[in-house]
């Protein structure tokens, strides 16, 4: 065990890849899922940070891309573009809706956008779609 701890060579890397993948694309279904609530939907466009904006048009895309970056995340089907869609959502919540401010109390979007980039550099890898279809050179 003390081998183990002690040394800097990976161990279980590609599980927990997969682990970390499938946990951040089933938050990010968590929160896209929120699109077929018409409710909470028409609440989201009142909030000032869309007032002078196609609100309909920014919080359907927005909602739209977590529910499909999630899901791509999840399954690990076409994981590179679902990790665009995360960076995109996420950076614009992060730096526009957030005004930038990442470093203490807005810090969860900002995380997605570093597992967005994650994944996006590193792929699906293991128990994925995309290592199934692509194989492992395309995971």
């Amino acid at each position: 065990m003390k081998k183990l701890l002690l040394s800097s060579s990976p161990f279980y890397q590609q599980e927990a890849l997969a682990i970390i993948r499938m946990i951040v694309g089933g938050l990010m279904i968590y929160h896209g899922q929120e699109v077929f609530q018409p409710n909470l939907m028409r609440e989201y466009m009142t909030w000032e940070v869309f007032q002078d904006t196609n609100a309909r048009l920014l919080v359907y895309a927005g909602k739209s891309s977590e529910l499909i970056a999630g899901v791509s995340l999840f399954l690990g089907l076409f994981t590179r573009i679902g990790s665009l869609l995360l960076l995109g959502a996420m950076s614009y919540v992060t730096f526009v809706m957030g005004n930038g401010q990442f470093w203490y109390g807005d810090q969860h979007p900002f995380m997605f956008v570093l597992f967005g980039l994650l994944f996006f550099f590193f792929g699906a890898g293991m128990w994925s779609v995309d290592q199934r279809i692509f194989g492992k050179e395309g995971s």
